[in-house]
This record gives C-alpha cells, sequence and structure tokens, in this order.
C-alpha cells in the first residue's frame, strides 16, 4: 500500500476518493500488503487515522497468507519466527505454534527485532530439516528515514548459509493473490490488481491472469518500464488518476456476478 494509497505517513491525494469510489459502486476490494508486521486491525487503524474509511475485513497481509499457507500444508505445525506481532500473531490465530526448538519452519518476515543469535538458530534448525518459509521477497523496505533491509534480504542470508531456497508466500506470489481474490468471491477474469511495483504487484497479477494496473505515485517509474518483459494494462499517474472506463467495466462484472 506504500505508494499507492499512502506515502509513509502521508495519504496520496485522491486516495480516499478512489477507496469512495469503490464502496459506492459495490465494488469489492482488500488493501494488500508485503508488510508483515503489523495485524490486519493494525493497519486499518493506521488508514482510518489517515482519513480513509476502512475496517479488518479489508485488510489482506502476507502474515496472513503465510500462516494460512502453513496451516493447510501442516495443521499443528511448529515454527521458529524472526519476524514481528503481526507475523505472531497471524499464526497464532492459524494453529501454529511459535517455538525456539524442534520447529517443522522457519518462518521469516521483516522488522527490526533480528539479532544475531536468532541467525543462528534459524541456520541450526534449517540444517536438522525445518522448513524455510519467506513472508515475501522485497529485499528492502521503504521507511520514513530511508530504505532499510527487507524480509527478503534476511532470507538471503539464510539461503546462502544452509544451501536451501526459501518459499515465498507473499506477493507476487500466487498463493497470496489467489486467497486475497478467494476473499472476494470473484473470478480471476473479474479481478484487477492496482500496485506500485513491477517486480511484486504487477508480476503478481499477470501471472493470476487479473487486469493490471501500475500508479506512478511509489516505487516504479515510467523509464524503467523497458527493463520487463510484462506490462501493466493500464499505467496512471495515481488512483486519483483511474480511467473512468475500467470503473465501468469492473462494476458491470460485478453486477453480472
Amino acid at each position: 500500500m506504500d505508494g499507492v494509497i499512502y506515502r509513509g505517513n502521508q495519504l496520496i491525494p485522491g486516495a480516499d476518493r478512489f477507496v469512495a469510489r469503490l464502496r459506492h459502486d459495490g465494488i469489492p476490494f482488500r488493501f494488500l500488503t508485503n508488510n508483515s508486521q503489523r495485524t490486519r486491525r493494525d493497519v486499518a487503524l493506521k488508514l482510518c487515522r489517515l482519513g480513509l474509511e476502512a475496517d479488518a475485513d479489508d485488510v489482506f497481509t502476507c502474515a496472513m497468507a503465510t500462516a494460512r499457507f502453513l496451516a493447510h500444508q501442516k495443521p499443528g505445525a511448529t515454527a521458529f519466527v524472526i519476524g514481528e506481532n503481526g507475523l505472531a500473531a497471524a499464526l497464532h490465530h492459524n494453529g501454529v505454534t511459535v517455538v525456539d526448538d524442534d520447529a517443522d519452519y522457519v518462518v521469516v518476515g521483516e522488522g527490526r527485532t533480528m539479532t544475531f543469535e536468532m541467525i543462528e538458530r534459524a541456520v541450526r534448525l534449517i540444517e536438522k530439516g525445518a522448513r524455510l518459509i519467506a513472508t515475501n521477497p522485497d529485499a528492502t523496505c521503504p521507511t520514513d528515514a530511508g530504505t532499510r533491509p527487507g524480509c527478503g534480504a534476511i532470507v538471503a542470508m539464510l539461503e546462502k548459509a544452509t544451501g536451501r531456497e526459501a518459499f515465498s508466500v507473499g506477493k507476487p506470489s500466487g498463493v497470496m493473490m489467489r486467497m486475497a481474490q478467494n476473499e472476494l468471491g470473484v473470478r480471476a477474469a473479474n479481478t484487477v490488481m492496482v500496485g506500485d511495483t513491477m517486480e511484486t504487484d504487477i508480476l503478481g497479477g499477470v501471472g493470476m491472469g487479473y487486469q493490471t494496473v501500475l500508479v506512478l505515485s511509489g516505487h516504479t517509474k515510467v523509464e524503467q518500464l523497458h527493463r520487463y518483459a510484462y506490462r501493466p494494462d493500464w499505467i496512471v499517474e495515481s488512483v486519483d488518476h483511474m480511467p473512468e472506463r475500467l470503473f465501468h467495466s469492473v462494476a458491470e462484472l460485478v453486477g453480472a456476478a
């Protein structure tokens, strides 16, 4: 959402009008985030404080997707976690027990609480057979103070140390995208992915067969598009510049469903 709905602690101009339009037209939606630090309730509270109408059910996080994935793969699983409250809460909610030893999985999110002792423990657990899971592949995270290492950077260190490749659940993985789509109760052909990052938002949408909208209010700039073999269906300055015909086509699909 950072770069699409807000930047840091500032709402992107027109984002409130965009969300209000979705509600007015009866178009179901979810706010997707590859940040596993906060719970969906925490994210909704931030959006409300920025001036948007939002509740927890409007939010879908990579922590939620990861927890649901693990619960489906191995009911009653155990996990050693490198991450923060949002990830731990999602795991507990889905019946995954957080442990320090004998873990079925090593699950990595982002945050500032990581220590080298945690990395050492994770390496040993992976060597003993724990499977390595990443909540998302993002190598960096934007902050008000600048860029900091993200989940992908931490996971890369574990992959290098163990020779094991992590399975990533968050965008652009179809695992997270399909879960969010199922919550909306819509088909892929009726789904639109709006994002500011080609490597996650747009790639994930293209892979799922969604219509895709790249907004230029965040990570990807128009002069960078030549680097990619795939392209979004629409390119707009921000969510405040969504084409009317896209609203109309989506509303018609919702009505037909």
